[in-house]
């Protein structure tokens, strides 16, 4: 399968070309760079840490799109709009790893996914949606008796907050207990805030050193506590995650696909 990576020289982009790299059956079509990028014009292996690919970093997504038959994105909001466009004329899938999306966007992602398969997660690895799928059938289960509450930690670079994982985490309490998300979500708690109001979804957000990605959804009801974690330790395996899902986006019919439909499991 012929791969683009777009954000090809950022920290992500390098582990998604070395992921492409090591998996059978997949190839760097084309790697892409913001214009003006230092990058442009460096051969793509190189930069990943990999011998010569032959492939140089260009800031002309078009062409490279159009001779592709997938694209890998953990870039900004806005750059995922416009790639998801362009995905969208040429038809090809579009794996969308960037976090911090709003629900602009989401609009906009949701337009082009009647034209090609996009396949979008806050987190790529097998074990966060698997958390994911036990949290929607521990709060399906336990009801608004049990708080909810999000702890999730990253390292001092991240830009977003909360994580795409915490509100990946967040959405299937959610979805387990049958209520939008955005009516019951609190992220932030400052001062004299009250008792805390039955059925809502608490969000904690840490920030500091090197950590991967750390998260913690905590189920507390009177007298006992439930929590389930996901701990990571290696951004390679979101690399590989995104990989994986490109493999299943081949050929899909359009649509907005996660990565539960990815690994199969919406049946959890």
């Amino acid at each position: 399968m012929r791969l683009v990576v777009v954000g090809a020289a950022g920290r992500m982009g390098r582990m998604l070309v070395k992921a492409i790299h090591e998996a059978p059956g997949c190839a760097l079509a084309a790697a892409i760079e913001r214009p003006g990028s230092p990058a442009i014009g460096q051969d793509a292996g190189v930069l990943a840490g990999l011998p010569a690919s032959g492939v140089l970093v260009s800031d002309d997504a078009a062409p490279a799109f159009a001779a592709a038959e997938g694209v890998l994105d953990f870039t900004t909001p806005d750059a995922t709009v416009a790639f998801a466009a362009l995905a969208a004329r040429t038809r090809i899938a579009h794996i969308v790893g960037t976090t911090g999306l709003e629900p602009q966007h989401l609009a906009k992602l949701e337009a082009a996914a009647r034209d090609t398969a996009i396949i979008r997660s806050g987190n790529m690895s097998l074990g966060v949606n698997l958390l994911a799928a036990l949290v929607r059938k521990v709060a399906a289960t336990l009801g608004t008796d049990w708080d909810i509450e999000i702890v999730e930690m990253h390292h001092r670079m991240k830009v977003d907050a909360p994580s795409g994982t915490a509100v990946l985490l967040g959405e299937a309490a959610a979805q387990g207990r049958e209520v939008d998300l955005a009516q019951e979500r609190v992220a932030v708690r400052d001062g004299h805030t009250g008792a805390r109001v039955p059925g809502t979804i608490g969000f904690a957000t840490l920030r500091g050193g090197t950590v991967v990605g750390d998260h913690k959804v905590v189920f507390a009801g009177a007298g006992e506590r439930l929590e389930l974690a996901h701990i990571a330790e290696d951004r390679g395996l979101f690399a590989q995650g995104a990989v994986k899902a490109a493999l299943w986006g081949r050929g899909r019919q359009p649509g907005l696909y996660s990565m539960a439909d990815v690994l199969g499991l919406d049946s959890l």
